[in-house]
């Protein structure tokens, strides 16, 4: 089993050593993990988030035990052991019901927990910082109180607790993404670290909890990274370097980043370097596989004919159009320019139509008629220009989950897990 304490002592220690997590429910995106790790034999992290896999079957249609059962299944066709990944909750909390009076949406949070921590979860993200049903922003203590309570459901559920160990804080995008720019993107100041530690230790003493203290092994706080539509806010280590000299002095916690997905190679690494221990990566993965998916379309559009081709661009395009409430919010202003972000803005709202059935059909028929066809090599290399001569003779699927490989590779690079 992946020794999450040891590995956190070792970055506390000065090692730059690192995790990625895994912020996915794509399928071909969590082929491609599995595929890489059973390759180079390293621990993998993969997440849900209250808003993809919940008791109402989130947007994925799964609840957590459907959602565990499923990486189960997959990570058995790699010969991926159960014992070298993690499942992890991100952002549990009373999020997906906000609209509800608290107490309500409390309750609902309450089931979440459970049965996260009853299908095998072991991460898990107590995020209870929104406001619920009209009432005003959470106060510090407010949020680690509840913050407690979903720890104690945690807790008394899982099948091994002492298994567990857990994520606080929240400085971070809601679940979901940013919808407009990054115009108040400020690091977290030591005070606001002190402060969401000290509420969340007296609120588990408090709760009986204190058991379960050494368990929490990071803290979520803003480093100063984000990304917008067409924009990237890259890491600039000096403004952060209080906040990851402070943590010094704090337990066993390391920093848990959020939204670092696009930061160059060496930035990831430098976020390692002053303790922040997990890197969450979700809409890079799935950039990657629209990129991949793209350049096939393109492909096949110089093999086949338009009458027997997969159309699979006007495909996600007509389940955008029919679909429109993953886009709209997010996506504003003239009509080239909302076109454009469709299918190229970093946010990538296209991973949310992957599970159309008609885009799911599409798919598979552009991998079908590629498979069946011989793609010049020079073909390949037009299109996917990153792989090397002499390794151009691949399948289509091949070529999409090395593609997405791009982004699995560089954030263990960063991480100190491979060359």
């Amino acid at each position: 089993m992946t020794d999450i304490t040891s590995l956190i002592n070792r970055n506390r220690a000065g090692e730059a050593i690192g995790l990625p997590c895994f912020c996915t429910a794509n399928e071909h995106v969590l082929r491609s993990v599995f595929q890489f790790t059973r390759k180079h034999q390293v621990p993998a992290v993969i997440e849900a988030t209250c808003n993809q896999v919940n008791q109402e079957g989130g947007y994925t249609g799964m609840n957590a035990a459907d959602f565990a059962v499923w990486i189960k299944t997959l990570a058995a066709e790699y010969g991926v052991p159960s014992e070298h990944y993690i499942l992890g909750g991100d952002h549990l909390g009373p999020n997906p019901w906000r609209h509800l009076p608290a107490e309500a949406a409390m309750a609902n949070a309450e089931i979440l927990v459970r049965e996260y921590a009853n299908a095998g979860f072991r991460k898990i993200h107590l995020d209870a910082s929104m406001a619920c049903g009209g009432e005003p922003t959470p106060s510090f203590a407010l949020v680690a109180e509840r913050a407690a309570r979903l720890c104690k459901i945690a807790e008394s559920h899982s099948p091994h607790p002492e298994e567990l160990f857990y994520i606080i804080g929240t400085e971070v995008p809601i679940p979901g993404g940013e919808t407009d720019a990054m115009d108040d993107l400020t690091v977290t100041s030591v005070d606001r670290l002190s402060e969401t530690i000290d509420t969340h230790r007296e609120a588990f003493e408090l709760a009986g909890l204190n058991h379960v203290w050494p368990r929490i092994l990071s803290v979520v706080t803003q480093p100063g990274v984000d990304f917008s539509h067409t924009a990237i806010h890259r890491f600039e280590p000096d403004k952060a370097k209080a906040l990851s000299t402070a943590l010094e002095d704090i337990g066993n916690m390391t920093f848990e980043a959020h939204s670092t997905d696009y930061q160059p190679t060496e930035a990831l690494a430098e976020l390692v370097a002053q303790h922040f221990f997990f890197l969450k990566v979700g809409p890079e993965l799935t950039f990657r596989m629209r990129e991949a998916v793209f350049a096939l379309a393109n492909i096949e559009n110089h093999l086949l004919t338009k009458q027997n081709s997969s159309k699979i661009i006007a495909t996600i395009d007509h389940a955008m159009d029919n679909h429109s409430a993953h886009w709209t919010p997010y996506y504003q202003g003239e009509a080239n320019l909302v076109k454009h972000l469709r299918h190229y803005s970093y946010s990538d709202r296209i991973r949310y139509y992957w599970s159309d059935q008609g885009v799911k059909a599409a798919l598979e028929k552009l991998f079908t008629n590629l498979s069946q066809t011989k793609i010049p090599e020079t073909l390949i290399s037009q299109f996917f220009s990153a792989r090397q001569f002499g390794s151009l003779n691949a399948t289509p699927g091949q070529l999409s989950s090395d593609h997405i490989s791009l982004c699995i590779h560089r954030y263990y690079k960063a991480c100190g897990l491979v060359t």
